[in-house]
């Protein structure tokens, strides 16, 4: 078959990207993504499979979503009067923005080290993405922050909260300068995905800027495999995003999972406390190892510098352990490993596969 000429076709700037790729974890311990290592209670499985049974999957979604966005104000804590929309993912909350605000020569602008969906969203929707260096410690830098701000005046700001990957919370007051200073040029996207493992949210802060939206996810909680996101904000802002979102992009299965399992999110807010209780443990025991810089967190993973990163990653997959080198994304993380914080057993499991690659020629 004669092969097709993708520059004829496809956008340069698409040719050049990579698929995003996720690699094959099949035998490995698994703490690679930050997901939530804890399965639901056998009991709540198994009505949770009987709630699920009576889905009509013949028939299409309500596309309003009311009683999950309900159920999300309620249970989450969005405060009332503020309206909810609901994706796919905050992947897809993300791209519904970049589409919203992509006129000519908008930009996007965010920290970075920082999570990549930001600048790929945006080159994706033909946005100009401008990224600012954090501070070597990996703290805001707002002096920069504020300067490119005044320079690009951007149509969208993230500021991850905590920030992935280096778990970093930035300071609020810095954030709240920031808010300010894009004014009602554009609006400031808090990416609270982390929230359950951080003891600060900007939620409660809506009222208090009109240009603020706080985005979360149902994945770091707990329910990654279901892909809920949610976000709320100035009402007149969440009716322009409304317009882009695709009619039935929650399915009928993940808004059954949701609310049922949000009737009972006691039993995730207690997962989240044993992961933080974990998170010290975990950062405590690595840190009393020579030759390791453990960095702070408020999320459900460490991000930690050592000697030879790439030669420890290797080293710990061929202890069948699976975690994240970040080193080659940003300078600033040169010979960083992100590691989710897992149950105690796993924990453990990592901790004596990390020991013996640290000792071993």
């Amino acid at each position: 078959m004669r092969s097709t000429n993708v520059t004829n076709i496809i956008r340069p700037e698409i040719a050049s990207l990579s698929a995003y790729h996720v690699p094959d974890s099949a035998g490995f311990l698994k703490l690679d993504a930050m997901e939530n290592p804890f399965a639901l209670p056998p009991t709540m499985q198994q009505e949770l499979g009987q709630h699920l049974a009576q889905v009509a999957m013949n028939r299409y979604p309500v596309p309003s979503y009311a009683s999950l966005k309900h159920m999300i104000a309620d249970k989450l804590g969005v405060p009332a009067g503020h309206d909810i929309i609901v994706g796919n993912g905050s992947d897809e909350l993300i791209a519904m923005m970049s589409v919203a605000c992509a006129k000519l020569g908008a930009k996007v602008l965010a920290p970075i080290p920082g999570f990549v969906m930001y600048a790929m969203s945006a080159k994706f929707a033909g946005l100009e993405f401008i990224g600012v260096d954090l501070n070597p410690d990996f703290t805001l830098n707002k002096a920069a922050m504020l300067a490119a701000i005044a320079e690009h005046q951007p149509a969208i700001t993230y500021l991850a909260y905590p920030n992935n990957p280096t778990g970093t919370l930035f300071d609020a007051d810095d954030m709240a300068e920031i808010l300010n200073a894009v004014g009602d040029s554009g609006v400031v996207v808090v990416d609270e995905a982390y929230q359950p493992f951080a003891p600060t949210s900007f939620m409660s802060r809506l009222d208090e800027f009109d240009n603020l939206v706080v985005m979360r996810t149902v994945s770091k909680l707990g329910l990654a495999g279901i892909r809920l996101g949610y976000m709320a904000g100035n009402n007149v802002l969440m009716n322009e995003f409304e317009k882009v979102r695709p009619p039935y992009n929650v399915n009928v299965l993940t808004q059954a999972a949701a609310e049922f399992v949000l009737q009972r999110v006691e039993v995730l807010d207690a997962q989240a406390a044993e992961l933080r209780a974990q998170r010290t443990q975990l950062a405590a025991a690595l840190s009393a190892m020579e030759g390791v810089q453990v960095f702070p967190s408020s999320a459900n993973f460490l991000l930690i510098r050592v000697a030879n990163a790439e030669q420890l990653f290797v080293k710990l997959l061929n202890h069948k352990i699976l975690v994240k080198n970040v080193g080659k994304m940003h300078t600033l993380l040169e010979n960083c490993l992100r590691i989710t914080v897992s149950t105690q057993e796993e924990n453990a499991q990592f901790l004596a596969a990390f020991a013996a690659s640290m000792s071993s020629k």
